[in-house]
């Protein structure tokens, strides 16, 4: 670096401390003042090497002929996923394996020997520390033989080197500028002069002054002329001066509609380098701006901050109270609309609301394409200015989050920049102004953040699929750094919540229910005060409970993002991005799920007292990103809190009532059901209604099960089979409460049952119980079920999975486009359907329906009647009935806040893996067995060999359910041991904790024998 003497100082050549690392990267990447290296340079250089084996396997170095084994580009490299790809990436950095060199940095590298390029090194962002909100750029030494040359501007001072040979000093040159009103078409402006002034050593110092904004037109002039002149000083400042600063890159890359144009004229050009620069704000100004933070950064870069004052001080005035995520803006109407898009703004005048527009004047096409000029650029300081003044500009939306910005400039400043981000290969770019983007985004208010997503939903859903890769990215890879300290690191939270905008964006731009098919609260209250189906009033019903006194999501995990926009997950039929890509599975296995519901309750308990601000971070607030199995783990804490609750509660009633008559047989710490095998139903909804009538409450207490003359203890097992058993009569058909659909197997409810409301929501309790003491059910219900559980009617749509047939019917009726509707179909508005007893009903959808056609007109009435009648109206009472025993027991349980109807569906009835490969490799072994021990060699053998059926059977004999665990067999933890030598004894298993007592048989037949006899019989439990 030149110093007042005009002199260059040469740094001595050090060695590699790092595999991987060069010599010469080790000394700017590396090393601190005076040569020392930091910790922190040290550990950003290992990242940023982990980071470049990442890409180099995922995305390749560009070259063709790349010969690496190593690299994509080769064509070696076989498909793995995301988290499999880091952690190959962290071998190959351990293994010093070779590195490529992606073609960009190449020709950039080769450009230094003709060409003058600014050395610039902006050091990186340090991902492991993600509070680090400084952004300091470092210079990095050129060679002995090179001088130095220093551009100077208001905003930034920078220092290039050349070659020794002589340059000719830039000449004044006209370029085009963008004029003064962002509706008229840029023209030519007068020339901007440049001064220049040679110092001894010939170094040259030329003055520039700022610009104040930019359009893709003339900065795609400014690129050709830099190329010409092969000088990319003014592109360089320009670059500079307007992506550091909100308010100068709110007025860039605006579009132009060309109604703006005819009617207006055009307005005078400006130069874009103005002859007066702006006047800076001194040390002292800013860092009262910035709120004294990181005062020993370096001078260049609160120079550099300086662009961003131009609007500061007179933002910075009180808190903005809506930028918590946790508080929503409190003017969201909750009411149920069409969940569609707002319509793009024609009119010149402004919304009333502009949150809910998802118009914006970003010009993509021309942002696009400058985009792909300044990233295909020889000159790497260009590159190297964006970035920082990107980072810069991050930093300074992050710092005034607490203040009242024009949240809509932030926005559209955002657009740009991460528009930038997600169209560019370079992922030095990416990997270090990302996370600074996924800060500032995260700042912003509710409102704010539900503009970007509609802007994205609208102009950049081709984008929506690389945005979730690179943010799954920037998760796993901080996940592999650092498991231990997950919940912890500021980086995942902003990135998350970035991701959270984007599954948003992602809905909106995907096939919606239109209207939405959410009941309301107001429908809700009004379907628990109409009559039972025995007629029955509700204040003469046998159960003590009211669903909507009741809701199923406290105040505080109200999706404020939902709110805001007026859409929902559930209304989305086909997504844009299939919505398990946003699920981590490195960040749901290393999350320790128990720690992050704690924090789920600390939140919980401040919303209680009315704590606005919270320090905690809960991963259940963004279920989207969790694994269904993950959920299941948060599920599975919270009812064994509750279980535990209610077990402490009683035990203190039973205590402080002890010697009271009557008052020990009354409370028991357990939820105890006694039953008799011939008389399962009986017995068990006899004692469920006891329990549901004198206190609704003990349900929620830990299920006991005991069958009456056998001496099983219930410590899980005993409860697997009764649910087993109760599940199989229940919906037998002959039962006559649900009836089986022969096309899809499936049950549903009879519209003519023989029994009364109550008998459903007993059902409803048995299936919510068995949610809430987490046991897989084999029950088959359509899809519908789930949704309607969850508080959605059904729809058209929904046909789909309760009978394909006549969902098809109806489809080919809307499809039809002839206008001799009425002769071709031959249908009225009267239908007729099959009821339990295989007799045909009628029903008339409206008044005189028979006497209505079904044309061309009302086609979409009919077929929406049609469903409603089938889905709704038809098993209204019944549904109703169910659905409050399974509140009853569900309605203070995270099922609702953590579940989409998919994932209920696959809590209630289990995985469809069938792997058993993935078993035999989680299972463990115990008293002398191992992997190796002949007869566990031999059982896999057996195992892998039989039926499905067989498989069933066995899985169900070794943990009391044929069912697979949400998460596949993997998730089952069984425990073979070894139970004596060799004997005629036949397999026995504890089902209450999976484990399989096998006796060391002296044969692979003998095995064979003696466990399928023991899994062909297997009801029933016994004391051993």
């Amino acid at each position: 670096m030149s110093g007042g003497s005009g002199e260059e100082r040469e740094q001595p050549r050090q060695t590699s401390p790092l595999p991987g690392v060069s010599s010469s990267a080790s000394t700017s990447a590396s090393t601190g003042p005076g040569g020392r290296a930091t910790p922190e340079m040290k550990r950003s250089a290992v990242r940023s090497l982990i980071q470049r084996y990442f890409h180099q396997l995922q995305s390749g170095c560009g070259n063709a002929a790349c010969t690496n084994d190593n690299c994509a580009s080769s064509g070696k490299v076989a498909p793995m996923t995301p988290n499999e790809v880091a952690a190959r990436a962290l071998q190959l950095f351990s293994q010093d394996a070779q590195l490529c060199e992606s073609l960009g940095q190449a020709e950039a590298e080769a450009s230094h020997s003709v060409a003058p390029v600014s050395v610039i090194s902006t050091l990186d962002i340090d991902m492991l520390s993600p509070n680090d909100s400084s952004s300091s750029s470092n210079s990095s030494s050129s060679s002995s033989n090179s001088s130095t040359s220093t551009i100077t501007s208001a905003s930034t001072t920078t220092t290039t080197s050349t070659q020794s040979q002589s340059v000719p000093a830039p000449k004044s040159v006209s370029v085009p500028g963008p004029s003064a009103s962002s509706s008229a078409r840029a023209t030519p402006p007068a020339a901007a002069p440049i001064t220049s002034s040679a110092s001894s050593s010939g170094a040259c110092t030329t003055n520039l002054s700022e610009v104040k904004s930019l359009e893709a037109s003339c900065l795609i002039s400014l690129y050709e002329e830099c190329v010409k002149k092969d000088s990319y000083d003014k592109l360089y400042q320009a670059v500079g001066d307007v992506f550091s600063c909100v308010e100068r890159l709110s007025r860039s890359f605006v579009r132009t509609p060309d109604t703006e144009e005819e009617e207006e004229p055009p307005a005078a050009s400006q130069p874009l380098f103005p002859a007066k620069p702006a006047e800076p704000l001194n040390k002292e100004q800013l860092r009262t701006l910035e709120g004294e933070h990181d005062k020993d950064e370096d001078s260049t870069q609160q120079a550099g901050a300086v662009a961003n004052t131009d609007t500061a001080a007179a933002a910075a005035v009180e808190p903005d109270l809506e930028n918590d995520d946790d508080a929503g803006p409190e003017d969201v109407d909750d009411e149920d609309v069409p969940m569609e898009p707002a319509p793009k703004c024609e009119s010149k005048a402004e919304p009333l609301d502009p949150s809910m527009s998802s118009d914006t004047l970003v010009d993509f096409d021309g942002l696009r394409r400058v985009q792909r000029l300044l990233f295909a650029s020889k000159s790497r300081t260009v590159t190297d200015k964006l970035t920082s003044s990107v980072i810069q500009l991050a930093d300074w939306i992050h710092y005034m989050r607490r203040y009242t910005p024009d949240w809509e400039k932030v926005v559209h400043c955002l657009v740009i920049c991460f528009d930038l981000a997600t169209n560019t290969n370079n992922m030095d770019y990416l990997d270090r102004v990302l996370p600074k983007l996924c800060l500032a985004a995260a700042s912003m208010s509710v409102k704010a953040q539900a503009r970007l997503a509609r802007i994205w939903a609208a102009h950049c859903s081709d984008q929506l699929q690389t945005l979730v890769s690179s943010c799954q990215q920037q998760i796993t890879l901080q996940v592999l750094l650092d498991e231990e300290s997950v919940r912890e690191n500021e980086h995942i939270k902003c990135v998350t919540k970035v991701l959270k905008i984007v599954f948003y964006a992602n809905i909106l731009a995907s096939e919606l229910e239109r209207p939405s098919c959410r009941v309301s609260a107001d429908e809700l209250a009004e379907s628990a005060a109409s009559t039972s189906a025995d007629g029955v009033p509700p204040e003469e019903d046998l159960f003590l409970y009211n669903q909507v006194m009741h809701p199923h999501m406290p105040k505080f995990a109200e999706d404020q993002m939902e709110k805001a926009l007026k859409v929902s997950a559930i209304d989305c039929r086909k997504p844009l991005v299939p919505l398990e890509e946003f699920y981590n599975e490195a960040l749901s296995e290393n999350i320790q799920m128990h720690h992050d519901y704690l924090s789920y309750k600390s939140l919980a308990m401040e919303s209680e007292v009315g704590s606005s601000h919270s320090t905690y971070f809960s991963f259940m607030l963004y279920a989207f990103i969790l694994t269904p199995a993950t959920k299941v783990d948060a599920l599975y804490y919270d009812s064994r809190m509750r279980m535990y609750s209610e077990r402490y509660s009683t035990l203190y009633s039973i205590i402080n009532n002890f010697g009271q008559d009557g008052q020990d047989a009354q409370h028991r710490p357990d939820l105890k059901l006694t039953v008799r095998r011939d008389q399962l139903i009986n017995d068990a909804l006899v004692g469920l209604e006891l329990v549901a009538m004198s206190n609704p409450k003990d349900l929620k207490k830990q299920l006991v099960v005991e069958f009456v003359g056998e001496q099983g203890i219930d410590e899980g097992g005993v409860s697997k089979e009764f649910f087993q058993l109760i599940v199989e009569e229940i919906f037998n058909p002959a039962f006559g409460m649900f009836v089986q659909q022969e096309e899809t197997n499936n049950m549903w409810f009879n519209a003519t049952p023989f029994e009364n409301g109550a008998q459903f929501t007993l059902i409803g309790i048995i299936i919510g119980l068995a949610i809430y003491n987490n046991v897989i059910l084999a029950v088959n219900f359509p899809m519908v079920v789930y949704r309607k559980l969850l508080g959605y009617r059904g729809t058209f749509c929904d046909l789909r999975d309760y009978s394909p047939t006549l969902y098809t019917s109806l489809k080919s009726m809307l499809d039809f486009e002839g206008q001799n509707m009425e002769e071709a179909f031959d249908q009225t508005f009267k239908i007729s359907y099959s009821n339990v007893f295989g007799e045909m009903v009628e029903h008339e959808l409206v008044p005189q329906g028979q006497e209505v056609l079904v044309g061309q007109h009302n086609k979409q009435l009919f077929v929406d009647l049609y469903a409603d009648f089938l889905l709704n109206k038809n098993i209204q009472q019944q549904f109703n009935s169910f659905r409050k025993g399974f509140e009853m027991v569900t309605d203070e349980s995270p099922l609702k806040l953590l579940f989409r109807p998919e994932e209920i569906e696959m809590l209630v009835c289990g995985s469809r893996e069938f792997d058993f490969v993935e078993l035999e490799h989680s299972t463990e072994y115990d008293s002398g067995y191992t992997e190796e021990t002949q007869i566990i060699q031999d059982f896999w053998k057996i195992v892998h060999a039989m039926p499905n059926e067989s498989k069933r059977k066995l899985l169900e004999f070794t943990t009391g359910s044929a069912r697979v665990p949400v998460g596949g067999l993997k998730c089952l933890r069984l425990l073979i041991t070894r139970h004596g030598p060799d004997s005629d004894r036949l397999p026995t298993s504890h089902t209450c904790f999976n484990v399989l007592l096998l006796p060391e048989y002296s044969s692979k037949e003998k095995l064979e024998e003696r466990l399928l006899k023991a899994i062909n019989y297997s009801k029933g439990f016994g004391m051993l």
